[in-house]
């Protein structure tokens, strides 16, 4: 009974990985999503760094900031898009009709996401190595595993996020599946250490975790702006935020249903 439950609970799973992979296959937009685009914003930092002649630690550190947010960006948008692409189409309704959990369906489009944004790691730090001289394998194969798990992580809890914005303000809400990243930009030390901030910008930095994961991993190239406690500070912010981020969802689901929002969404 269990085993049987447990199957039928993967392959509902799967149709949602299913449902982005057919999509990103045949949509010419989302293949600039994942080459295009982080490929020219590389090469602008890459070659910025180039022209300023900055040091090899230097370099370093924007590089290792653009290919996160790159990451982060390709992976959040793929589970964005389970609500977005049937808003845009106004079907919203028929995802929620199926006998589907709402953690199937994070859990569906986040896997094909952290494919999506394997494949950007791959070629950003392929391009990076040879045209940049950054080696992003440097600190090992133990702490590049680690970071990109934060990374996949933060990923899941904007893109459920922006679900929740979905079901909230409708259409309205089509813009954070772009802003929310941006404004990461902006708090979490992409560009810079975050200890340069104004107040309450640095402290509010110090709430996102994506802050300690890039120290963490900045500390391999020569940068010690952390605690020392950043593993424990990120991860343990990521999993309260993710705990919340879901009951959240479920919550806002069932208003949308009790209220007929799903309807109003599809019409």
């Amino acid at each position: 009974m269990i085993s049987s439950n447990l199957s039928r609970w993967l392959i509902q799973t799967w149709g949602f990985v299913f449902k982005n992979w057919i999509i990103t296959k045949r949509s010419f937009f989302t293949l600039l999503e994942i080459i295009f685009w982080p490929v020219v914003g590389l090469f602008s930092v890459g070659l910025l760094t180039v022209f300023l002649k900055l040091e090899h630690e230097v370099t370093a550190f924007l590089l290792t900031g653009l290919i996160s947010m790159s990451m982060i960006q390709v992976c959040q948008i793929d589970v964005a898009y389970v609500l977005l692409y049937d808003l845009w189409s106004k079907s919203i309704k028929h995802t929620f009709i199926a006998p589907v959990q709402p953690l199937q369906l994070i859990l569906g489009s986040w896997l094909i996401g952290v494919a999506r944004s394997l494949f950007v790691f791959l070629l950003l730090s392929t391009i990076s190595s040879i045209a940049f001289g950054f080696n992003f394998l440097k600190p090992g194969i133990g702490p590049v595993s680690v970071f990109l798990l934060s990374l996949f992580l933060i990923s899941a809890l904007v893109g459920v996020t922006v679900c929740i914005l979905v079901l909230l303000y409708g259409y309205k809400a089509e813009v954070a599946a772009w802003s929310l990243v941006n404004v990461m930009y902006l708090i979490c030390g992409i560009y810079y250490p975050v200890s340069i901030l104004p107040s309450p910008l640095s402290e509010m930095a110090r709430l996102i975790p994506l802050t300690y994961f890039l120290e963490f991993f900045r500390s391999f190239y020569g940068f010690k702006g952390g605690s020392g406690n950043d593993l424990a500070w990120g991860f343990g912010l990521t999993g309260v935020y993710l705990i919340l981020v879901i009951v959240l969802f479920k919550r806002v689901l069932y208003r949308a249903r009790k209220t007929g929002i799903l309807i109003k969404l599809s019409e």
